[in-house]
């Protein structure tokens, strides 16, 4: 793969990652996005990014197990070599999730579990039964449930912590960065916004829903989230509250930070989290935990995540152009695996199976 002069469009999760990684293979790399370089209208820059193989197939199936997997042995790779291009350390861990139910949704509980059975042939590594004792030895706040489930191949990692590691990484590899454009079409070998136009041996489109007037078949599915600050509380790993019509979830920070979702809407809308959907999450988050009732809300945002109607994520190749998209959910498990595929696709390799890849030519 020789030295070619790269443009990407859309600087979220998927376009920092492929810009750093061009960068280390000794490309140069243009990223052009619309923010200031924070990241802030990223769908993945609201995320929990929260690493849950197991858990996300319970809803969409085996698809997303191996490939999950294989990109969390990426991630641990990756964020080492991260901290060294960037100087910039982003809190990771992999010390599992917990699953519980209150004893009215127990049933949920059961099917969760029997689901993930059913998916992983009763692999004994995969999914652990919790007493109450055992629950509480993992997380001892839980003391509102009398049984849950352990994930142990699970975690999450800090996001914003990783944006803006990304960004140094970018900056210092030798990166071009054009701030405050607004992209309107991406073509082969070309980049065009608002300000200018600009050409390159190879378009990558990472845009997201932004990309929706030329990529087919994408939709919005908007998801609301919090982002607490909660002395009171001390969880370790992710949780899952599972409910007959959502799941909750509570993805730790550093510094007592949890960013808190569930909501999950047939809608491209952008407007600011609804009164009900906050009611929601702050009324079955105090279920989970009740030191959660002195925390301060940070922020309440709403975002949406780009998808295919298989939810499902997408590489279309064509001469001069690769569009990346729909990674739905799934940015932070599925996204190193995406990105190392258009790195094989560039270097006439194999692209990694099996990740749910469509259109590739």
């Amino acid at each position: 793969m020789s030295d070619m002069r790269i443009g990407i469009a859309g600087a979220g999760l998927v376009g920092r990652l492929l810009a750093w990684r061009l960068l280390r293979a000794g490309h140069t790399v243009t990223l052009i996005d619309q923010d200031d370089g924070s990241g802030q209208h990223a769908a993945a820059y609201i995320a929990a990014a929260m690493l849950a193989p197991y858990s996300e197939a319970v809803g969409t199936g085996h698809a997303l197990l191996a490939p999950g997997l294989q990109a969390i042995a990426l991630w641990r790779r990756w964020l080492q070599e991260l901290q060294r291009d960037s100087g910039h350390d982003v809190p990771w861990q992999q010390r599992g999730s917990v699953v519980v139910a209150h004893p009215l949704d127990r049933g949920e509980l059961l099917w969760f579990q029997e689901r993930l059975a059913a998916l992983t042939h009763g692999a004994a590594d995969t999914c652990q039964t919790l007493d109450r004792a055992a629950l509480l030895s993992l997380e001892s706040e839980l003391c509102a449930f009398d049984a849950g489930l352990y994930l142990p191949h699970e975690g999450c990692l800090d996001n914003r912590a990783l944006f803006s590691a990304l960004a140094q990484a970018i900056t210092l590899g030798g990166g071009h960065w054009l701030k405050g454009r607004n992209i309107i079409e991406v073509s082969q070998g070309r980049i065009t916004t608002t300000h200018d136009s600009h050409d390159f041996s190879l378009a990558l489109d990472c845009r997201g829903l932004g990309a929706k007037a030329q990529v087919k078949g994408l939709r919005g599915v908007r998801g609301e989230l919090l982002w607490l600050h909660a002395p009171e509380v001390n969880l370790s790993r992710p949780v899952r509250l599972m409910h007959p019509r959502y799941q909750l979830y509570i993805a730790p920070r550093p510094a007592a930070v949890y960013v808190i979702g569930a909501t999950e809407i047939e809608s491209d809308s952008m407007a600011p989290i609804t009164v009900r959907s906050e009611l929601e999450l702050l009324s079955a988050l105090y279920s989970v935990h009740g030191g959660f009732s002195e925390a301060s809300v940070l922020e309440a945002r709403s975002h949406c995540r780009p998808a295919f109607a298989d939810n499902l994520p997408q590489l279309i190749a064509t001469p001069g152009l690769v569009q990346v998209n729909g990674l739905y959910r799934h940015g932070y498990l599925l996204g190193p695996l995406m990105v190392e595929s258009v790195l094989a696709l560039l270097a006439g390799r194999a692209v990694l199976p099996p990740i749910g890849l469509h259109g590739y030519l």
